[in-house]
């Protein structure tokens, strides 16, 4: 009996191991600053002009916000799966506003502020394409013709149902981690660990989940923040006031409205890829080499698939956004949009 016990062990300080070295840690002065954040006023995190657009009787939150400068165009982020408005990272948007850009980013449906879809069953799903139309009624609402339209995995494959269904309201394509046809037999899956580290990794995020109040969900979130970056540093008083914000003004997004519906979004949708080979938009292809739940393949099938795409391969880089080098990235998308408005 005593070998089961010692193996058991064993694992059990394997698991404790790898949840330490997985996550990084929290840094030693984020307490102060959360707690200064509780503390004062909260600011105001949203700053650009917000709304509801209105698709298939379900309200879709949006927030666009406008540049000083000339306007170039509007930029409309899509992103993945289960994910609202708010996982696009500030200096991101920050920097293409800077850049004389228009920026749109929404809840999906089922995310954030926008409606969940009640009468659902895995049986009866809704599609992709039902999700693209909720991407053209914020542009509708917002009285926008056109857009530079950036996708994010799932988001990615929006953004191909949008250009399918609605190719005058796309300028150009920008396709981040993701796939025409994520079924493809021919093409490999998510490597087999890839989601046992997920959850060994939410695990590590119990500590924090388990007090429940908000300091410590701050914590959580600054600590996925940290992960999410690679590492790096992040502004850890901006993260904390928008975690805050978040807590205190939006609702949570929900497993069953978001995650579940989404993944059976994508089940329904199908194949995308006879009907991107006639798309005439300008099309950016960005994937990471090390991506581990859509494997660079899709990114290089998409890149074969659609005429004229151009693609932007990430050395070492997963399924994660914001990627470690931006400044590589938002170069490569602006000379994108830059190409599309000299044509």
């Amino acid at each position: 009996m005593i070998y089961p016990v010692i193996i058991s062990s064993a694992l059990l300080a394997g698991i404790s191991f790898y949840l330490q070295a997985s996550m990084p840690a929290l840094p030693e002065d984020a307490d102060p600053i959360i707690d200064e954040v509780l503390t004062n006023e909260l600011p105001e995190v949203v700053s650009g002009r917000t709304g509801y657009a209105v698709s298939n009787g379900l309200k879709i939150w949006y927030e666009c916000i406008s540049p000083e400068a000339p306007l170039k165009g509007t930029v409309l982020l899509l992103m993945g799966i289960g994910a609202d408005a708010f996982i696009w990272p500030k200096p991101f948007i920050q920097a293409l506003v800077r850049s004389g850009y228009q920026v749109i980013r929404y809840d999906h449906r089922g995310t954030g502020m926008s409606d969940r879809v009640e009468d659902w069953s895995f049986k009866n799903p809704y599609s992709l394409k039902e999700m693209a139309d909720d991407a053209v009624a914020v542009l509708d609402s917002l009285k926008v013709r056109e857009a530079f339209v950036v996708g994010f995995s799932m988001g990615g494959m929006i953004a191909q149902e949008m250009t399918i269904h609605h190719p005058a309201r796309v300028s150009s394509l920008t396709l981040m981690m993701t796939s025409g046809n994520i079924r493809d037999a021919a093409l490999p899956g998510p490597t087999p660990g890839y989601f046992l580290q997920h959850f060994v990794k939410s695990i590590h995020l119990l500590k924090y989940r388990i007090g429940g109040r908000e300091k410590n969900l701050i914590k959580e979130y600054i600590v996925k923040q940290i992960a999410e970056a690679g590492g790096s540093g992040i502004d850890i008083k901006a993260a904390a006031e928008e975690c805050l914000y978040c807590l205190r003004n939006r609702k949570s997004n929900s497993l069953k409205a978001g995650l579940l519906q989404h993944l059976a979004a994508i089940r329904a949708s199908g194949s995308r890829c006879e009907k991107l080979t006639s798309l005439n938009i300008p099309t950016l292809i960005v994937h990471g080499t090390d991506d581990q739940l859509i494997p660079i393949a899709h990114g290089k099938k998409l890149a074969e698939t659609i005429p004229n795409a151009k693609s932007l391969w990430l050395e070492g880089v997963g399924h994660i956004f914001p990627v470690p080098d931006m400044d590589v990235l938002l170069e490569k998308m602006l000379i994108h949009f830059q190409h599309w408005r000299e044509r």
